[in-house]
């Protein structure tokens, strides 16, 4: 056999990738893991909130046109670990009822042809293998489990305990954000033996001495570390996928690496690129079995993307704000509705830490003008921002797409109104929080405007489903139309509901690698270890 012939390819390093090769590595099956960029270099760039936020150094350089043909950088990290590399690290499970239809002023999130039930055992490997800080019971609106959270919850300092209780006094519950950090505390201090420690740069922020947990810190690093049949290729593009003469089977996997052209074939090929670039892979593979793409007979390839209805709010507090890792608080109780609203309206959770240079990149809002002449540094000291999602609904017409050699994302907001009312519902809780009473919305993050380049929360685009004339791929996230292809990403995503998606993609993309042991032959499985190297944020 060819040593170009793998048991396993798996096209991406990120969260969706790396969960799957992670999983089926104890079986001593040939895989190969397919990466198109390169480890995140380690600096003090990766703390540097100028380079990170204004330049966008480590954002990709892709020039990608909205509906209307104008230009925009996406929000995609090209690094081993993908956009984990810089993720906030809020690992969340959708709630049980968004996997049911749920009504919203502007339409419906369709059910999931699957339930949470499910997917909860592998929700439960996922917070053990992603290292997540939690409290149970907290939360009104999480969903039942297992086990408890692998790890405590990451405390709150002192003005972030005072703005909970608050909350709480105002009749709501607030609870310790879910995060997958490697941070050993007690008393709400780091441990002597703990590597990691409260810093400022966290959310958005990649971390130079692999605190965070990220794909590559908790699955591809210790995975080549222990599994010498894992070969990892970075610089290494996918171009396209071929298939045989009947369409049914991917038979070779072109590969552009380091100015060469290179194929590899396997038995069972797995795309976990991101929603967006999985899709991008699957359309540019069309051939005479596929003219639009591969397993696009039903036209919903690229079709229904999602990403959340997503706003980065800053208040302006009368007293500095002194917190030093702030991103440990979120806010569920409008999640389903409101007793002024009867549709759901989303979540609630804090940003880290605001930085001077972040605001010094931003055009200031008229009402700012109440502080003349306050220093950039001094407005981030008096700073409190949060990060407020909500759902928007899946619509064929938003849609990712090649038009001749460009990338076009057609994207047309819906569902903004419970949006607007959730936004409204924070103003007028900080109001009585020693905040000035309006709330800047913050439009440069991650060096893109959230709008359409925002694309951290990538979802849809081949959403999976029993019906091949509705669905890209079927319930075990294999294409309907090829028999050994597989999607574990987001893309598979028929609804977002309004958390954070990251820990749904690992859960799922651990599912998928039970299914395919099983088609594998291979018996043998690990439990992800609840002990991983330690690092600091």
């Amino acid at each position: 056999m060819s040593d170009n012939h793998y048991d396993l390819i798996v096209i991406g390093s990120g969260p969706g990738g790396a969960s799957l090769a992670y999983s089926l590595a104890p079986t001593g099956k040939r895989i190969l893991n397919l990466e198109r960029g390169d480890y995140l270099p380690r600096s003090m760039d990766n703390w540097n909130p100028h380079k990170v936020f204004v330049e966008g150094v480590y954002q990709a350089s892709d020039t990608w046109y909205d509906k209307n043909y104008q230009t925009f950088h996406p929000g995609l990290h090209y690094y081993v670990g993908g956009n984990s590399k810089v993720y906030g690290a809020a690992l969340f499970r959708l709630r049980e009822r968004d996997f049911d239809e749920i009504r919203h002023v502007d339409g419906v999130s369709p059910a999931w042809p699957l339930k949470y039930d499910v997917f909860e055992p592998y929700y439960t490997q996922a917070e053990q293998l992603f290292h997540v800080h939690g409290e149970r019971g907290e939360d009104p609106n999480e969903p039942y489990s297992s086990e408890p959270y692998p790890f405590p919850a990451v405390a709150h300092e002192p003005r972030i305990q005072a703005l909970s209780n608050s909350f709480t006094k105002d009749g709501l519950h607030p609870f310790h954000l879910p995060l997958g950090v490697l941070l050993d505390e007690k008393d709400g201090k780091a441990t002597s033996t703990s590597a990691c420690f409260r810093n400022p740069y966290f959310d958005g922020f990649p971390s130079p001495l692999n605190g965070k947990a990220d794909a590559q810190v908790m699955c591809i690093d210790p995975m080549l570390a222990a599994h010498d049949n894992v070969t990892l290729l970075t610089n290494a593009y996918v171009a396209k996928l071929d298939t045989d003469a009947t369409g049914r089977t991917v038979n070779a996997v072109q590969v552009e690496r380091n100015g060469a052209k290179e194929t590899y074939s396997a038995d069972i090929v797995v795309v976990a690129c991101g929603a967006l670039s999985s899709a991008l892979l699957l359309l540019r593979s069309a051939n005479s079995k596929h003219p639009n793409g591969l397993s696009n007979g039903s036209d919903q390839l690229g079709r229904n993307y999602i990403r959340h209805n997503q706003s980065v709010l800053m208040a302006i507090l009368h007293e500095p704000n002194e917190t030093v890792f702030q991103k440990t608080l979120a806010l569920s109780d409008f999640y389903f509705g409101a007793d002024d609203w009867e549709y759901p309206l989303g979540l609630m959770q804090m940003c880290a830490v605001t930085h001077a240079d972040q605001i010094r990149g931003e055009t200031l809002p008229s009402w700012l003008e109440w502080l003349p002449e306050m220093p950039f540094e001094k407005i981030a000291k008096y700073s409190m921002s949060f990060w407020l999602s909500s759902e928007d609904l899946p619509r064929p017409e938003n849609r990712i797409r090649y038009e001749g050699e460009r990338v076009v994302l057609d994207l047309t907001e819906n569902n903004m109104e419970a949006h607007d009312r959730l936004k409204q519902k924070l103003e007028r809780l900080m109001g009585h929080n020693g905040a000035h009473p309006y709330l800047w919305q913050r439009k440069l993050y991650f060096g893109k405007d959230i709008a359409i380049g925002g694309t951290a929360h990538q979802a849809g685009t081949a959403r999976f489903g029993t019906d091949p004339k509705t669905s890209v791929l079927d319930l075990d996230c294999k294409a309907h139309e090829l028999d050994n292809l597989y999607v574990t990403d987001a893309s598979f995503f028929p609804s977002i509901g309004a958390v954070n998606p990251t820990l749904t993609i690992i859960a799922n993309a651990l599912r998928v690698a039970d299914i395919i042991k099983k088609r594998l032959g291979a018996v043998s499985s690990i439990a992800p270890s609840h002990v991983a190297t330690k690092g600091c944020t």
